[in-house]
């Protein structure tokens, strides 16, 4: 049961049937790893604080820059030079005290990212380069934890669940394959990058992450597993693919 207060404030969402209350418990239960703050993990951070998750793992070894404000939403100008992880974790304490957090402000390797989101309901990579991507796939493939990955580029953006701990689903690695390990992807200061771009990916990528950790408890509960959205920005339009889960991945085929 959720407190008076609690109740009050996500009675909005309580009331959508497709949550209800037995929903709303167990997202104040869920405990989501969010890798990368930037300007994915900020609007999903917001959205699922929001939707009353308890618990946050914040994995960034960034600092903020004032490049970053036009994005990356939870900070301000006070926030430059300061850790981003750091930064994230006062946001959230004004937003709402209730919400436990973990912070890691390292970088993200094979060596640590098992540890790193250990005892995760969920882990939300916004991460921008594929190295650090699948490192990430690869330890929750390890550790049993369902991914959501979002990326956005220019105008473009994708968002795909993965649960490749599942003999018969996918992980992200079954999707881009090995040869991207050690290179980065292009950098949106090459590039460009539209604020509302990433903020609609990263608002795209709380409303995934909800039907994740709803799985079994209520109606909204579809993970979608293996399923990749992308969403174009120029002329807007949102179309899914299906991933297929590579019997040679050396990542997750081991456990087909």
């Amino acid at each position: 049961m959720l407190p008076p207060e609690r109740l009050e404030r996500f009675a909005r969402q309580i009331v959508l049937p497709e949550i209800g209350g037995a929903g709303q418990v167990a997202l104040s239960g869920s405990h989501v790893a969010l890798v990368g703050l930037g300007g994915i993990g900020s609007p999903a951070l917001q959205y699922l604080a929001g939707a009353g998750i308890g618990r946050f793992t914040l994995i960034d070894d960034g600092k903020v820059e004032t490049s970053n404000l036009q994005r990356q939403t939870i900070y301000a100008e006070r926030d430059v030079g300061h850790g981003k992880a750091v930064s994230a974790r006062r946001w959230l304490a004004n937003f709402d005290a209730a919400i436990a957090v973990d912070l890691i402000d390292r970088r993200i390797d094979p060596a640590n990212a098992g540890s790193a989101i250990a005892g995760a309901d969920l882990v939300l990579d916004g991460t921008d380069n594929f190295a650090t991507r699948l490192a990430v796939s690869d330890a929750c493939v390890s550790e049993g934890v369902p991914l959501l990955s979002a990326a956005v580029g220019r105008f473009q953006g994708q968002v795909g669940a993965f649960a490749g701990h599942l003999p018969d689903q996918p992980c992200y690695r079954c999707f881009v394959g090995d040869a991207f390990d050690a290179e980065d992807c292009d950098s949106c200061a090459d590039d460009g990058m539209l604020g509302a771009m990433a903020g609609i990916v990263g608002t795209l990528a709380a409303l995934q992450a909800t039907r994740v950790l709803l799985e079994g408890v209520s109606a909204l509960g579809d993970p979608q597993f293996g399923r990749l959205h992308l969403f174009e920005g120029l002329v807007p339009s949102l179309r899914a693919m299906s991933i297929a889960k590579d019997p040679a991945c050396r990542a997750c085929s081991t456990r087909a």
